[in-house]
């Protein structure tokens, strides 16, 4: 079959062969024809190593399909079924899990060291466990969650990962209040999901910080009040805030120096909401004074910081009643033979979300 594959970390272009072959079915678990897939930031990061993952690697973790094969002890799946890739499933039985704290469970992480493909010239990974970007793909049955009938591929590919992330930052993580102020630094389709949640929840004010013109018009569409560049941050926030800063901050964007600038830019007593996934070796700065004086909170959202599960079935409740936009997210639509194209445009900013249709 075919698929897309990064041989070395560092490299900047996928090669897409035609001879790779996805391992490890059996007992447990689900064979899945993967139809679309989005282009997630964090694919980029895992291929030039802000995200560790062993090489050479199959990218993608945002994909959905139709199961071609269930294996011994599979209960709730059959052939036909169309679903979502979750990459990060959760086991029910560890402590995070029973805390009700699933987004933190590490089962799905015990694959991660697995070949989820091989091809003549040796094995294969698959990002995060998964690896979309490929024709195929077997995984735990966890990992394959049904999706009804009148969800399309493309659309159950973001709900997969950028949108169950944004918005749960918003809705789980930072649990905005009505009539409150927020910013979001980062602006492609994570940062637009946050976005979306924050207008969902009613903040009055919300105000989209990204260097790219088209990420900050599209932002103003998606719910934003205003969009300004990381320059224009500053008198935004005395325009809005009368210089005090805003009560929610979300960084979206996964480096240091943003989210120094994203706790600079909250109010004293205000949340600022950690959502990018950055480097081990990128550290964030803070005085100790300053973390007991001003008494910010600092939220890491990891997955939306809620129920997997449950957070796909908001997510579609809320597209299917008009009360969120998932199609317009997706601005550029592309076969897998282009994914070099489609890595450019993500590069640059002008995508927000790219659906590989495979």
């Amino acid at each position: 079959m075919r698929a897309a594959v990064l041989h070395e970390t560092g490299q900047d272009k996928l090669e897409v062969l035609d001879d790779v072959e996805a391992v490890g079915f059996g007992p447990g678990k689900v064979r899945i024809r993967v139809r679309a897939t989005g282009l997630c930031h964090s694919d980029l990061s895992a291929m030039n190593g802000v995200l560790p993952q062993p090489a050479p690697f199959v990218p993608g973790h945002e994909g959905a399909g139709e199961i071609l094969e269930a294996g011994e002890g599979v209960h709730g799946l059959s052939v036909g079924d169309r679903v979502v890739v979750c990459w990060l499933p959760a086991c029910g039985a560890c402590p995070a899990c029973k805390r009700g704290q699933t987004e933190l469970c590490l089962a799905g992480f015990m694959n991660a060291g697995t070949p989820n493909y091989k091809r003549p010239g040796g094995d294969l990974f698959g990002f995060a466990g998964t690896g979309t970007f490929a024709e195929e793909v077997v995984v735990d049955a966890g990992c394959a969650v049904p999706i009804p009938d009148d969800v399309p591929f493309d659309i159950a590919a973001l709900i997969g990962c950028g949108v169950t992330t944004g918005l749960g930052a918003a809705l789980n993580t930072a649990d905005v209040e009505a009539g409150s102020s927020v910013a979001v630094i980062g602006c492609g389709g994570v940062g637009i999901s946050a976005i979306q949640g924050a207008r969902l929840r009613g903040a009055a004010e919300i105000v989209a910080v990204d260097p790219v013109p088209a990420r900050r018009e599209a932002a103003l569409k998606f719910g934003a009040s205003r969009a300004v560049s990381p320059d224009e941050l500053s008198d935004a926030k005395q325009q809005v805030t009368g210089g005090e800063g805003f009560d929610y901050v979300f960084e979206v964007v996964g480096k240091s120096a943003t989210a120094r600038t994203a706790y600079e830019n909250t109010r004293r007593g205000g949340t600022l909401v950690v959502v990018g996934a950055g480097a081990m070796d990128d550290f964030l700065q803070l005085n100790m004074f300053e973390l007991f004086f001003d008494e910010k909170r600092i939220l890491p959202s990891m997955y939306g910081g809620g129920d997997v599960l449950r957070s796909y079935e908001r997510t579609i409740a809320l597209w299917r009643a008009g009360r969120i936009d998932l199609a317009g997210l997706i601005t550029h639509r592309v076969p897998l033979t282009e994914i070099n194209e489609a890595l450019d445009q993500m590069r640059t900013g002008t995508a927000l979300r790219t659906c590989i249709e495979i």
